[in-house]
């Protein structure tokens, strides 16, 4: 400190001294720490990375080094921060699920996709990729600046020669005092292809760039469901976001059980988090549609989604997934980076462009001129070493008996000094006769070179096409092969699935057991042995119905009326289960006719003891009162027989006087209750039973374990209200038929 500033006193106000300090701590954490470079799409800790590695000559083809001399390098010459921050720097440049193009090539372990942390450095080895070495193409070539690192002891690049979109193709984040940044990955040989159309047609649009790059490409893949004119919108402003979902497939598997397997989830989504995160759901019964999950997972990500039930849709499921999981997430663009003048912006995709394009061009010039000054000092010393081959005996004489060989070789030859001390340097076996050639034929090439090079500096149209061509040898290095081919697929935005009420109500498979004298009960699963179950004294089985808890009951009665029951609501267990009259009022005469499953959209076909019936459709069975409705209208002394389904074309009617009667079923009227038409006359008895069927399958009857058709129904067809004739032989004896 000068001495006439010691124990000198400034006053200022305190607002000032913060805001000037406030303000300098922010622009170095901009400008060092948190935004990339637009031109090589790094923060200073990665590019003082790649550049210790380099300058540790960890190229690709060479051995790996452990991790710890590498961050002791970085940390003692180019980054004075802690070991931990640069390390996990240099983690995160290895991690393929990371990173779209990693930077290092990391032997070890380097973390997972589950959020797993790396090895400690001292068990890590690394080195540089293909993609890091085209990066740094040419930094000795004077492509770039250097600056003193912060001891004075080193030199750093200011910035990478960026022969690979690294902005672009491995996306950027960060956040400093006041600013942010967030940059998706993209697909580097799209991104060639977009720079080559720009280099070709410097006023194309965003949209005509996204014919060339149609969206982010994410390390992890998934499915980018974004709509084109909302990138296109994001992309022009340099803000705005993606969808992205998880990649899923069906597997189906025996007796219609299916599951859903999910092979790639959204980029950044960690997934033990994701398994966490959804099994926390299930316990909270927030997914109501989902029955578990199981994490399959080896070298590639497998989880696998069972349904609660195999009615539920997959696309339905997977539709109440994406809205409460991680499954599907947002990726944010925010394109906040470092200009080529270091200021910080929010750059649109083609400015992104245009600036590591110019970048590029800059990098061109320069190499070419330090390659050209080059040529032009060997070319020089050639020169001189021509001179010496045609006049050999008079240079050996000079140097051998001259006191000063150099000043005389310059005054005698018209030689420069640096001529004269490479003649000086030359060893005796490059006197021979083809060592003459070769320097003649390294002389014509060399100013072949020099000619080309001078060439291209003066013509702003070569280096754009020399670039064009740089461009193209990138796209067809890093675009193709597995490194290269998209991961994440462009899908189209998703129609938004409704998930209907239904879908949550649970369904389970069950059978209601119906005794014949009228107990009901249910009990899980449809494989019930029907000898097996028990009831009160006196009682036995009447029927069962397989059916689901979602279901509804059509109870139809010997009184005329329909009542509804929900198979959810009926008694489990082992019991005896209740009586049917606790459910449905009726009274101690009244017995069952049928009981069904009811179904939307069909038709019945009701019948009473006398031989009266009509079509009713089955919403006009349907009765939410425990009263029921009366469907059937009964003069004193009759009673509904049966409640049959009316699918067919044909009806057989069979009365106790054994006289069967086959018409159209169109002969009966549809109704929605009434007493019905007559459909069989009797003189004795009353009905017997009824079938609806198609005539050209036969009528079919039921005769011991054998099931019997008849194919000629010509005898027993007539008119509806007739009597009929006596059935076929082989017709049952008690006169039904089944």
């Amino acid at each position: 400190m000068p001495d006439d500033l010691i124990g000198k006193i400034e006053e200022t106000r305190l607002a000032d001294a913060l805001g000037e300090r406030y303000l300098a701590y922010a622009l170095s954490t901009i400008m060092s720490r948190s935004l990339p470079d637009v031109r090589d799409g790094l923060k200073p800790v990665h590019r003082r990375l790649v550049y210790a590695m380099h300058q540790l000559r960890l190229d690709p083809a060479a051995g790996f080094k452990k991790c710890a001399r590498i961050v002791g390098d970085v940390m003692g010459k180019y980054h004075p921060h802690g070991d931990a921050s640069i390390y996990d720097a240099m983690v995160r440049l290895a991690q393929d699920f990371a990173a779209r193009y990693p930077l290092v090539d990391g032997q070890g372990n380097f973390g997972n996709i589950d959020g797993d942390n790396a090895a400690a450095m001292r068990y890590t080895e690394a080195r540089l990729t293909e993609v890091a070495k085209a990066l740094l193409a040419g930094i000795d070539d004077d492509a770039v600046d250097f600056r003193p690192t912060y001891d004075g002891e080193e030199s750093e690049p200011v910035v990478l020669p960026g022969g690979f979109p690294n902005l672009l193709a491995n996306g950027a984040a960060g956040i400093a005092v006041g600013m942010a940044t967030s940059i998706p990955p993209h697909n580097a040989g799209e991104v060639c292809a977009a720079a080559i159309h720009l280099i070709r047609h410097p006023d194309a649009t965003t949209s005509d760039l996204l014919d060339h790059m149609p969206g982010p490409d994410f390390p992890t893949g998934g499915l980018l469901i974004e709509e084109r004119a909302s990138m296109i919108q994001a992309y022009e402003t340099g803000r705005g976001g993606f969808r992205l979902r998880a990649k899923w497939e069906v597997e189906r598997a025996k007796h219609g059980t299916w599951s859903i397997v999910i092979t790639e989830i959204p980029y950044q989504v960690q997934k033990s988090r994701l398994i966490e995160q959804i099994a926390q759901l299930l316990e909270d019964k927030k997914l109501p549609l989902l029955g578990d999950i199981r994490d399959e997972s080896a070298e590639t990500v497998r989880l696998v989604l069972e349904p609660k039930t195999r009615i539920v849709e997959p696309d339905m499921l997977m539709a109440t997934m994406f809205r409460a999981t991680g499954l599907e997430s947002r990726f944010p663009l925010n394109m906040n980076v470092l200009t080529a003048d270091r200021t910080p912006r929010v750059l649109s995709l083609r400015e992104v462009l245009r600036q590591w394009l110019d970048h590029r061009q800059i990098v061109l010039v320069r190499r070419s001129n330090h390659r050209l000054a080059a040529i032009e000092r060997r070319l020089e010393i050639l020169e001189g070493f021509l001179a010496v081959y045609l006049n050999l005996d008079e240079v050996i004489r000079i140097i051998r008996y001259e006191d000063e060989p150099k000043a005389e070789l310059i005054r005698a030859f018209t030689l420069v000094d640096a001529q004269a001390e490479a003649i000086l340097n030359m060893r005796l076996r490059a006197l021979r006769k083809l060592e003459e050639l070769e320097i003649r034929k390294e002389h014509k090439n060399l100013s072949k070179e020099r000619k080309d090079l001078q060439t291209l500096l003066g013509s702003t149209t070569r280096q754009w096409d020399r670039i064009a061509t740089e461009l193209e040898d990138t796209r067809t290095k890093f675009g193709a092969g597995p490194l290269g081919a998209r991961r994440t697929e462009l899908g189209d935005a998703p129609t938004e699935i409704e998930v209907s009420n239904e879908a949550y109500v649970e369904r389970e498979p069950i059978t209601v057991i119906l005794s014949d004298k009228g107990w009901i009960r249910a009990v899980k699963g449809h494989a019930i042995d029907p000898d097996a179950q028990k009831f009160k004294e006196g009682d036995r089985l009447r029927q069962l119905v397989p059916c689901e808890t979602t279901d509804r009951l059509c109870l139809f009665a010997t009184n005329g009326r329909a009542y509804t029951l929900r198979a959810a609501d009926l008694p489990r267990g082992r019991g005896d289960g209740q009586p049917l009259r606790l459910l449905a009022e009726m009274t101690n005469e009244d017995d069952i006719a049928a009981l069904f499953i009811w179904r939307e959209a069909t038709r019945h076909l009701v019948a009473s003891n006398v031989g009266r019936g009509f079509v009713v459709k089955s919403e006009d069975l349907l009765a939410e009162k425990r009263t029921g409705k009366t469907v059937l209208n009964l003069k004193p002394g009759e009673e509904a027989r049966l409640c049959i389904p009316a699918e067919g074309d044909h009806v057989a009617i069979i009365g106790e006087n054994k006289k069967l009667l086959i018409f159209p079923l169109d002969q009966i009227p549809e109704l929605t209750r009434g007493a019905g038409v007559m459909l069989q006359k009797y003189k004795d008895g009353t009905l017997g039973d009824i079938k609806v069927f198609r005539a050209t399958d036969g009528l079919t009857w039921r005769l011991g374990e054998k099931t019997r058709t008849e194919t000629d129904l010509r005898p027993w067809l007539g008119e509806r209200a007739q009597t009929g004739r006596m059935p076929p032989n082989g017709f049952p004896k008690s006169g039904k038929f089944s």
